[in-house]
């Protein structure tokens, strides 16, 4: 009973977003893709695995347009990708490191994985945000700890427009194909919802767990004994 309730209620969900996508198109076009793709990279939660198959559907196949529209459609999710993306880094630059350390352990983190964050984008910046940009759900949410570690905007720009272009055709490319047909799809992907979200719910209970046991019960560093005071102390 409970299985067949989560999935009609995941079905009614599927259907207002596409609904509300659709809609959004009818009264605005592309300019919607732009806007919509921006408010999903702000990490607000609205799926460019959505918002980009209705675009190759709705504004190109549906009206008769050929291919090469594609690439359009690419570049528009990718400008409000960039767009998004500038908003949730700047919000991690300018607030995310001094609250984080401040207030991180209310939301399980900890100063440990503040450091893990830096070293990881001192070394691996360019493509970390690069290879997200191809990964759903981690490609909402990584301009926040770009921005903490403070990421040169140029390069975090770049790598993320070029990214998002690439999602975003394919997501438009998928619904320039599949048209009317996105109901049969998702009809027969739906069994492989359930185990999915099984995997999912067990990793965010480890994670759960092994932030709580860092951020609230793990003692921070010492300082080294010895080391200099800061000045005028």
């Amino acid at each position: 009973m409970w299985v067949r309730g989560g999935a009609s209620l995941l079905h009614d969900i599927e259907h207002a977003l596409l609904d509300f996508i659709t809609s959004t198109y009818d009264a605005i076009g592309w300019p919607g893709v732009i806007v919509m793709m921006a408010i999903e990279s702000a990490a607000i939660p609205l799926p460019s695995e959505f918002i980009m198959p209705v675009a190759g559907w709705k504004l190109i196949e549906a009206k008769g347009l050929g291919w090469e529209w594609i690439l359009l459609a690419g570049l528009f999710g990718a400008i409000g990708n960039t767009i998004g993306s500038w908003v949730a880094y700047y919000v991690g630059m300018y607030g995310g490191r001094p609250m984080a350390e401040k207030y991180g352990k209310y939301i399980l983190v900890s100063r440990h994985d503040l450091d893990l964050a830096d070293r990881f984008f001192a070394r691996w910046g360019n493509w970390a945000v690069f290879a997200s940009r191809l990964l759903p759900v981690v490609r909402t949410f990584i301009s926040v700890p770009a921005g903490i570690s403070r990421m040169p905007i140029w390069q975090f720009t770049v790598y993320t427009f070029i990214g998002a272009f690439i999602w975003s055709v394919g997501l438009a490319y998928g619904g320039y194909k599949l048209g009317e047909n996105y109901d049969d799809l998702r009809a027969w992907m739906r069994p492989a919802d359930y185990p999915i979200a099984a995997i999912i719910l067990a990793l965010v209970a480890w994670y759960v767990y092994r932030h709580i046991k860092r951020a609230w019960w793990e003692p921070e560093p010492e300082r080294v004994s010895g080391a200099v005071p800061p000045e005028g102390t």
